[in-house]
C-alpha cells in the first residue's frame, strides 16, 4: 500500500527471546489485520530457540527480522527495535498475544479524526491459557485526557494495546533498565505531558500463562516497583499527584511472593 496521510505507515515492535510457543499466532494475528500498511519490527534478543526459524517462514517483505547478538533488558531491546522504525506511528505485539483484526484500522482512524491526539489505548482481552478462559479486561470505562492520577491508582493502559505517534520517541524513551514496569514508567511520565485517548472496546489479547515473567518473577517487579517509587514519589508529589496506590500494589506483591515462595 502506498503511504498517505490517510494511510500512514505503522511500525509495529516485536520484542522476542526464546518465544516460540506462541510466536506463530501473533505474527498471524498481525498479517490478519484489515488495514495492511505496517511494517513489522522483529527483535530477536539473543533467542536461543526456534523464533528465527518460524518468522522466516513468513514470506511477507513488510516483516523486518533484527537479531541482537547479546541479551538485553526488555525495555533496552524495545527503544534499539524503535530505533529501526520507520513508520509515523508505532504499536507493540509481544510474541505471546494477539490483536483483534480490525485494531489497526480503528486506530488510525481515531488519530485521523482527532488530529491533536498522539496517544491512544483501547481496553483488551485476558485470555487465560491454564483455565482455558478468556474475559474482558476491565468491565469499566476507561480513562481518557491528562489521565496521570488515574493510572497511578489503577494501571489500566494494556501496553499491547497501544499506538503512538513517533515523534514521541524523539524526547522520550524507555528506562533501559526495568524487565517488568518499563511500560508503567514510560506512561506515567508521558501522560503528564500529552492528552491521551482511548478505544473503549477490545483490540487485544493478552495471554495468561505460567511463563509469563511478571508472574514468574515477583522478586523483580517488587525490586523495580520500590526502586521506581524511591526515585519518583517525591517528585510526583510536588505535582500533587498521589501515590497511595503504588505502595499498596508493593504491599500486594509481598504477599503474593511469601505465599509462592513460603510454601503457604
Amino acid at each position: 500500500m502506498k503511504t498517505s496521510k490517510f494511510s500512514p505507515l505503522v511500525s509495529v515492535i516485536m520484542n522476542c527471546h526464546n518465544g516460540e510457543k506462541y510466536l506463530k499466532d501473533s505474527i498471524k494475528s498481525l498479517m490478519s489485520q484489515t488495514y495492511k500498511n505496517w511494517e513489522l519490527i522483529f527483535w530477536d534478543n539473543n533467542s536461543l530457540d526456534n523464533s528465527k526459524k518460524i518468522v522466516k517462514k513468513f514470506k511477507d517483505k513488510r516483516i523486518k527480522y533484527f537479531k541482537s547478538l547479546k541479551f538485553h533488558s526488555l525495555y533496552r531491546s524495545r527503544n534499539l527495535a524503535i530505533k529501526k522504525a520507520k513508520g509515523k506511528y508505532v504499536g507493540f505485539l509481544d510474541v505471546d498475544d494477539l490483536w483483534e483484526k480490525n485494531k489497526l484500522k480503528k486506530q488510525i482512524k481515531y488519530f485521523l479524526e482527532n488530529q491533536r491526539t498522539k496517544i491512544i489505548y483501547s481496553n483488551f482481552f485476558l485470555i487465560n491459557q491454564i483455565k482455558k478462559k478468556r474475559d474482558i479486561g476491565y468491565k469499566h470505562l476507561l480513562p481518557t485526557g491528562f489521565i496521570t492520577q488515574k493510572i497511578l491508582d489503577n494501571y489500566s493502559v494494556g501496553f499491547v494495546t497501544t499506538m503512538l505517534d513517533k515523534n514521541i520517541f524523539r524526547k522520550y524513551r524507555f528506562n533501559n533498565k526495568y524487565n517488568i514496569i518499563g511500560d508503567f514508567d514510560f506512561f506515567i511520565k508521558i501522560s503528564q505531558k500529552y492528552k491521551i485517548g482511548c478505544i473503549q472496546s477490545p483490540l487485544a489479547s493478552y495471554r495468561v500463562h505460567d511463563s509469563n515473567l511478571s508472574g514468574k518473577r515477583i522478586d523483580l517487579h517488587i525490586k523495580e516497583l520500590k526502586d521506581w517509587l524511591s526515585i519518583n514519589k517525591k517528585k510526583l508529589e510536588t505535582l500533587s499527584f498521589n501515590t497511595n496506590a503504588i505502595n499498596k500494589t508493593l504491599i500486594k506483591l509481598r504477599v503474593q511472593y511469601y505465599l509462592k515462595y513460603m510454601g503457604m
